[in-house]
């Protein structure tokens, strides 16, 4: 459970399963609006992920939701599928990562 946005993404790197991201390479990029929002990269390159502050030059996939609607998120009180389908979480680029993303970050 997370208590910020920041708290998520400094503690995401040690909880991402790497036996899921075995040969993947793509760049996350995460943002966040609101007063407890920010930029985050995550990098998954030949499978490693690394979490970084910061926007992406060329990212796989752009996801964007308010602080507070992606706490609801990654605490588990709003669906992902469901905040996507209200407009509530912003996804362009790769799909197909964005399918992945829940078994990816936990």
């Amino acid at each position: 459970m997370a208590d910020s946005v920041a708290e998520f993404f400094d503690s995401l790197e040690s909880r991402i399963d790497s036996s899921k991201t075995a040969g993947m390479n793509a760049i996350f990029q995460f943002h966040i609006s609101g007063d407890n929002g920010g930029d985050w990269q995550v990098k998954l390159l030949n499978g490693v992920p690394s979490v970084v502050p910061g926007v992406a030059e060329d990212p796989s996939i752009v996801i964007s939701a308010s602080d507070a609607d992606w706490l609801s998120i990654v605490n588990g009180s709003l669906s992902g599928q469901a905040a996507f389908l209200t407009g509530r979480l912003k996804v362009q680029g790769d799909m197909s990562l964005a399918m992945k993303l829940q078994s990816l970050l936990g």
